[in-house]
């Protein structure tokens, strides 16, 4: 049953990221913290990093956070919660970073109706 449960919370967080990630998008990265974010829609930059960036290593270190606060029995739903974000996080840099912007040479000949649907989107 434990098992279930810890299924059930990792998918939760995994759903619950996408509101998150759409709401620091459009409260946080377009309202106050701006100033990170603007490089990632002007491409008038040199460097492959970008300060945008910033808001990935957050929530890195919020999923780290939650890995040790289970590490440490202080928290029993810290590892599920802390792989959910991981994963969301993963997800959201191979489709967002990697095949929408390109940022690796991955997929970059992914020429069908379907990928130029989502980039476009």
């Amino acid at each position: 049953m434990t098992t279930l449960i810890w299924i059930a919370v990792f998918l939760g967080t995994f759903c619950m990221m996408e509101f998150m990630a759409w709401a620091t998008h459009k409260y946080v990265m377009h309202g106050f913290l701006w100033s990170l974010h603007k490089d990632h829609h002007h491409k008038d930059h040199d460097s492959w990093f970008e300060r945008n960036d910033a808001f990935f290593i957050f929530y890195a270190v919020v999923s780290i956070g939650c890995f040790l606060l289970w590490k440490f029995d202080i928290f029993w739903a810290g590892l599920p919660i802390g792989v959910g974000i991981f994963a969301y996080g993963l997800a959201y840099f191979m489709v967002h970073d990697i095949f929408i912007h390109q940022r690796f040479k991955m997929f970059r000949k992914a020429d069908n109706w379907y990928a130029k649907g989502i980039r476009r989107a």
